[in-house]
């Protein structure tokens, strides 16, 4: 006789073109969260998951904010069994430059055994993998676990809306522990759970000089030029060593341990993975660490963009008369972005000149989280990520940021477990986004293990 487990997993496996096919229908959908000429298309998104949840026998409801809405569901059994709250996010980023793309971002197409589109792997593909995976097991048998869903539209403008939601909506949100797939793999075949996550901090500095542009040959030489300026100061944010130099930056930064430097040199992310992955010569970063380290149990600071002047083709000879620049900071545990923004004001208060004065604006911010690998239930997902890859379980940090985690722990008062089927190479926000097929179906049996798996699992 056939256990309900493996009617589930042949149920997965006869149903991948279904599965595949509800993905196409989902990206289809142009959700982009930051531009208003998609508001319409971020409700069809929103109402497409309602009906695909209320299709399993979920009871659904559309929460409304002050920007896209959230859609909950709810498929409570008994107190007394496990409660999952599984999250996800149906908005997308903009597709341009569109003619970078292969085929259109919101026309997916199967090449090489990937599916091309914008959303496929971020993170829709992650959301309909979920799905999945209580479909196989809901149409075959049935679960002792209490599902809830949270999906939200607003993950790739910063969840604006989110906070007050769980605020409002605590008691109805409350679960044992949230099933957070938006994060992913380390590599093709290696299973991957995330336990750490950097926090943000991030601004717009603003540098002004002359109150208008300058001829450069009639004012060359007797005025500090913003771009010149803000150049040196961003370029003073780094030392020889690669720390950044904002006072006090360092000093509430736990210390990479004996215990957790070992484990993440056993990571397959090392300086060839990180070579390959980006094409550069050589990698750089703060001297003393490796790179698995750098990449999620040190800050950092990053320029994410430079404008000032004359940018158009052709020549213009001028001096600006403002400069500006985009900076983030990715922090770690004890990192508070307040203070943080007080060590970048200081900074520029030390070392701005008096040629030029400066604004600067906080756009965003949000703490680390550290999560616990020993909860059972982390211990569950590990387990069923090894049934269905063969392998054993690999741990990392994430180098990103994910607010809602941090805020599901300290509102709700609920841990998550972050995993997800999304490669590195798979293009996220960038032109040609791509899910890897054979990886997100064998996620998709993965996930159907770690459900059953919370069943066995004591209240």
């Amino acid at each position: 006789m056939t256990s309900p487990r493996n009617a589930a997993l042949e149920y997965a496996l006869e149903n991948q073109e279904k599965f595949l096919n509800s993905l196409k229908d989902l990206v289809r959908i142009p959700s982009v969260s930051t531009a208003p000429e998609h508001k319409a298309d971020m409700l069809i998104a929103s109402h497409w998951l309602m009906e695909r949840l209320e299709s399993l026998g979920f009871a659904t409801r559309l929460i409304e904010t002050e920007g896209h809405p959230l859609v909950f569901a709810e498929r409570t059994i008994d107190p007394a069994f496990q409660t999952v709250l599984i999250y996800g996010h149906y908005d997308v980023q903009p597709a341009e430059p569109l003619d970078l793309w292969l085929s259109p971002p919101f026309d997916p197409e199967v090449r090489d055994d990937c599916l091309f589109g914008r959303g496929a792997s971020d993170m829709k593909g992650q959301v309909i993998a979920c799905m999945s995976a209580v479909e196989s097991i809901l149409k075959t048998t049935g679960l002792n676990v209490n599902l809830k869903w949270l999906i939200e539209g607003e993950e790739e403008i910063g969840s604006p809306s989110l906070t007050p939601v769980l605020e409002e909506y605590k008691e109805l949100l409350e679960s044992d522990i949230v099933l957070n797939t938006d994060s992913g793999m380390i590599a093709r075949n290696t299973p991957t759970i995330t336990y750490g996550l950097r926090g943000l901090a991030y601004f717009e500095l603003r540098v002004f000089g002359p109150q208008s542009d300058l001829h450069s040959g009639i004012f060359g030489g007797v005025v500090h030029n913003p771009a010149q300026a803000l150049c040196e100061l961003i370029a003073g944010m780094h030392d020889e060593k690669g720390r950044v130099t904002l006072p006090g930056y360092y000093d509430p930064v736990i210390p990479v341990s004996e215990k957790e430097h070992k484990q993440l040199a056993e990571s397959p992310l090392d300086e060839d993975f990180y070579l390959k992955q980006m094409g550069v010569n050589e990698l750089w970063g703060e001297e003393g660490y490796i790179p698995a380290e750098r990449i999620g149990a040190r800050p950092t600071l990053e320029i994410n963009g430079l404008y000032s002047g004359f940018t158009g083709q052709g020549s213009k000879t001028v001096i600006p008369s403002w400069a500006m620049a985009k900076i983030s900071m990715r922090l770690v545990p004890n990192q508070d972005p307040a203070e943080v923004q007080q060590q970048l004001v200081k900074y520029l208060q030390t070392h701005a000149p008096n040629t030029i004065h400066w604004e600067l604006t906080p756009m965003a911010g949000a703490p680390a989280s550290l999560l616990n690998t020993s909860l059972p239930a982390s211990e569950a997902l590990a387990d069923a990520l090894e049934k269905a890859w063969g392998k054993k379980t690999v741990y990392k940090r994430e180098g990103g940021s994910i607010p809602i985690v941090y805020h599901m722990q300290t509102i709700l008062g609920s841990d998550s477990i972050l995993s997800g089927f999304g490669l590195p190479d798979d293009s996220v926000h960038a032109p040609n986004e791509k899910l890897d097929l054979p990886t997100w179906y064998t996620g998709i049996e993965a996930l159907i293990h770690f459900l059953f798996n919370m069943q066995d699992l004591e209240k």
